[in-house]
């Protein structure tokens, strides 16, 4: 875990299902950039929103 980094929920389309992903990352920037590049550019990303912590 890097110094700074927050948790996102990305929202995205895969294979015609919508999915929520927690993400690790320090911006929103940086959380579609895993997503992509764990799941490649046909991963539709819907939304990128911060979890917030209770």
């Amino acid at each position: 875990m890097m110094c700074g980094s927050k948790c996102f929920l990305v929202e995205m389309k895969l294979n015609g299902t919508k999915q929520i992903k927690q993400v690790t990352a320090r911006t929103p920037i940086g959380a579609r950039k895993v997503i992509r590049g764990e799941y490649g550019a046909d991963a539709e990303i819907m939304s990128v929103k911060e979890k917030k912590r209770i």
